[in-house]
């Protein structure tokens, strides 16, 4: 039998046959877009990887730097740590959220920007000015290289869960759901051939029954009427040879007048 393999239990009908090509369709068109879907994921995912080996180097590069600066400070001015935690009464950089639509996911995304003045201006004012302003400049942009670091990470790993769970979809809808249909749609095929097999054979069976009763009555009627004329000839014949009179074959008549003989029991 055909349409052999795994597929759905339905009664095979042209209405269960309409309904499964409908869904076939639906699932061929939904494995379209989210193969689509995918390529345009993975499209970004590989242009945020590459922005995050950038950072990652970067951040690298900036820390190192900013670590110098902190240890000429250090060299120069001494632990100036007290110093800048006197000074600082509200944070000076600031991270604002922002979101990104990719093919229907959202991506959150951070952003740095400076708010306010600089609370520890006169720090390193009696030495080490100008290490203490380099070593703010290079932890600024150090801070500035987080923040863009931490937004591509959260995007990086929200697209790749995201890209598995696509890709487990397109599998399970190339795999598994479409062949089921597609065996479906072939076993409802086949089952409807071999219904109108059978009732083509069917259909014949009762023809060739009509058929012969027809035949055996009209036989039976022709040789009803052929007995029906035999015996309309034979009847004419039986009464010519002479009929039957009273009184000639000796009997007495026992109506006639008379006494009639004493009877002892």
């Amino acid at each position: 039998m055909s349409g052999t393999g795994p597929r759905e239990n339905i009664f095979p009908t042209r209405m269960a046959l309409t309904t499964t090509k409908g869904r076939l369709k639906a699932a061929q068109t939904g494995h379209s877009l989210l193969a689509k879907k995918r390529d345009a994921l993975m499209l970004r995912f590989r242009a945020i990887l590459k922005k995050v080996d950038e950072a990652k180097r970067k951040m690298g590069r900036v820390m190192q730097v900013a670590a110098f600066s902190l240890a000429e400070v250090t060299y120069v001015a001494g632990d100036i740590s007290y110093q800048v935690q006197e000074s600082a009464k509200s944070a000076q950089f600031r991270v604002r959220a922002k979101q990104e639509n990719v093919s229907g996911v959202t991506l959150p995304g951070f952003e740095a920007y400076k708010e306010g003045s600089n609370e520890f201006g006169l720090t390193g004012l009696g030495r080490g000015g100008q290490q203490v302003q380099k070593c703010k400049e290079s932890y600024a942009k150090a801070v500035e290289t987080l923040v863009e670091l931490a937004s591509l990470q959260t995007a990086f790993m929200i697209l790749d869960d995201v890209i598995q769970i696509t890709n487990r979809r397109v599998n399970a809808i190339e795999h598994v759901v479409i062949p089921r249909l597609e065996n479906t749609i072939k076993y409802i095929n086949s089952e409807l051939d071999e219904m109108d097999r059978e009732e083509f054979f069917r259909l014949k069976k009762i023809q060739g029954k009509k058929k012969r009763d027809t035949e055996e009555r009209a036989v039976a009627a022709k040789a009803k009427a052929e007995a029906e004329a035999e015996a309309a000839e034979d009847t004419p014949r039986a009464g010519e040879g002479g009929g039957y009179e009273v009184g000639q074959g000796g009997g007495d008549d026992l109506l006639a007048s008379g006494k009639d003989k004493d009877v002892i029991f």
